[in-house]
């Protein structure tokens, strides 16, 4: 701006459309128009004639032979003229660079209008490249720019803390997950044994009040098992879910997983609750028997509950040590729902034919044992094993002649729950990956899991379960493959590890129940009798323990037996 105001205070004027310079009479050739150029530090004037291309300090003009000339002229006589022409050398000569001298009402060309483009190339004088052109190779050094900025991993990086059970998520999710978020994801993910490691650090976190780095409760995101889910709700350990209904992940899951997961501050189905957790992964209690020994004995193979109560079973069946799905399946073989509310009232019979029943199945059963079971299953020292789907089918394909059925009359499901620590009402500078707030990638997560493309590892049995998109009835075939050759074909009524459609109608999730329903489970499991003292008095105590943590009065104070962690 200050060399264009001194040129114009000294009428250094030139002429766009002529390559002359003007002095009365006389004409003298006009160096090459001015460019400016850009340099690291400054701009430059330099001449842009064609023998300088290329040369940052090309030579210039000469003016001392321009004045010289003038000044030889004899025709030359004026003083108003020589002033005229002493003025701009003296410019000239100040600023190191070239100028033209032209007559009155010539204006020297704009600094702006003078383009100098590195990709598009220099604009001539009297030129001007469309506009639309300049704005797009700018926009695309603009884009350039940006990814090169993004690929940086410190430019955008979000962080994803993961705290789930030790083989509920399939290793290809975690890998394609971070394909998908690119360099700005900063995975981390952890596991756990069992379902009540995670459930322990959760509540032992949340009674001292503060937050370690390592713990659960710092994560963004857990593992939650369905049964442990009312207890976490109601001691305030885990958060609702903002705006699941507005995802499309919420809309697509079938109004069975809606109505299961909504619940009040207590942990109870509400139909006007908050969605507090988001399954990725669900079966079902199922039965396993020994075909060999069944074809040797010639047994009738197992089809429904009321198989367990067979004379010639007696001692010969394993089962998992959940009071819900053993007094569960007295239950269903009386025609009564897991989620029987008031057993004297909605069950033919009432508490005493369920006692009734409950003793004789206790006889048949050998070992009440939800760690050891599958042991006793493998070993021989029984035939039937009943347990939950996560844990039977892994172990029913290592070995040979094994079927595996869910009932006719139904079964529990089971299943693994993400859920969000309610860590934000404690107060720390750390909370999971993120400061002071949870991941804002949890959502993503959240869709990522509910896929249709990640139902192939339970598909391909990678995995035990099955993706919660199965229970809207969607078939198998539109995600499923042929399962990996040379694995043995196993003889089971499931279909990608989901049941029949006329079994799957009459399978129920286990609903939280009542502090009445819960005393009559503990006076059933009292009344057992107590020939196998050991099973059934771990059993007692477990379900003593239970109600103590529910808050209700308890007449034994004794530890709950160590499981898989399933069962709450």
């Amino acid at each position: 701006m200050e060399l264009r105001m001194a040129l114009l205070s000294s009428s250094c004027l030139s002429n766009s459309s002529t390559r002359y310079f003007n002095y009365g009479s006389h004409t003298l050739p006009r160096p090459s128009s001015l460019l400016y150029k850009h340099d690291q530090n400054n701009f430059q004037l330099q001449a842009g004639g064609a023998n300088h291309a290329g040369d940052r300090h090309g030579p210039t003009p000469s003016l001392t032979s321009i004045a010289s000339h003038l000044l030889q002229k004899p025709t030359i006589t004026h003083r108003s003229l020589l002033l005229q022409v002493a003025a701009p050398v003296i410019f000239f000569f100040s600023f190191g660079a070239c100028a033209c001298v032209s007559g009155p009402g010539v204006l020297v060309r704009p600094v702006q209008d003078v383009i100098l483009d590195s990709q598009v190339g220099v604009v001539e004088e009297g030129e001007r490249a469309p506009l639309s052109k300049l704005e797009s190779a700018e926009e695309m050094e603009l884009k350039a720019a940006f990814e090169r900025w993004k690929s940086k991993t410190f430019a955008l990086t979000v962080p994803l803390r993961i705290v789930s059970l030790r083989g509920s998520v399939p290793p290809s999710w975690l890998k394609d997950f971070v394909q998908v978020q690119g360099r700005r994801l900063k995975l981390q993910s952890e596991f756990r044994g069992k379902l009540e490691d995670i459930f322990s650090e959760l509540l032992v976190a949340a009674k001292r009040g503060s937050i370690e780095r390592k713990s659960a409760l710092a994560a963004d995101i857990v593992t939650i098992g369905d049964s442990w889910l009312s207890l976490a709700v109601s001691k305030g350990l885990i958060e609702p879910i903002r705006d699941v209904e507005e995802q499309d992940w919420f809309k697509d899951l079938d109004e069975k997983w809606r109505t299961y997961l909504r619940r009040n501050k207590d942990g109870n189905l509400d139909s006007d609750g908050k969605i507090w957790a988001v399954p990725y992964r669900w079966g079902s209690i199922v039965i396993a028997y020994k075909k060999s020994k069944f074809s040797k004995h010639n047994l009738a193979p197992i089809q429904d509950w009321g198989d367990l109560w067979r004379p010639e079973l007696a001692g010969k069946i394993s089962m998992v040590d959940s009071p819900r799905e053993v007094v569960g399946a007295v239950l269903k073989f009386m025609g009564a729902s897991y989620n029987t509310q008031n057993i004297d009232d909605e069950v033919s019979g009432g508490r005493n034919s369920v006692m009734d029943n409950l003793m004789r199945l206790q006889r048949q059963v050998r070992l009440f044992d939800s760690v050891h079971y599958l042991k006793a299953f493998a070993a021989g020292d029984v035939w039937v094993a009943v347990g939950w789907s996560s844990d039977v089918l892994p172990a029913a394909k290592r070995l040979s002649n094994v079927g595996v059925i869910v009932p006719k009359s139904g079964a529990s499901f089971w299943a693994d729950l993400w859920a969000i620590p309610a860590a934000s009402r404690f107060n720390t500078d750390r909370i999971g990956g993120r400061v002071r707030g949870p991941s804002p990638l949890i959502h993503q997560w959240i869709e990522f899991c509910l896929q249709p493309a990640r139902a192939l590892p339970f598909c391909q049995e990678v995995i035990p379960g099955s993706s919660p998109l199965a229970l809207k009835g969607l078939p198998a075939e539109e995600w499923s493959q042929e399962p990996s050759k040379g694995k043995p074909k196993l003889d089971t009524n499931l279909i990608a590890g989901v049941p029949p459609p006329e079994i799957l109608s009459k399978c129920e999730f286990l609903e939280p129940l009542s502090e009445e329903t819960l005393m009559d489970y503990k006076w059933l499991i009292a009344g057992m009798q107590k020939t196998q003292r050991g099973q059934i008095r771990r059993l007692i105590d477990y379900i003593s323990t239970r109600i103590q943590t529910l808050g209700l009065r308890s007449c034994e104070t004794q530890t709950s037996p160590k499981n898989n962690g399933r069962s709450s």
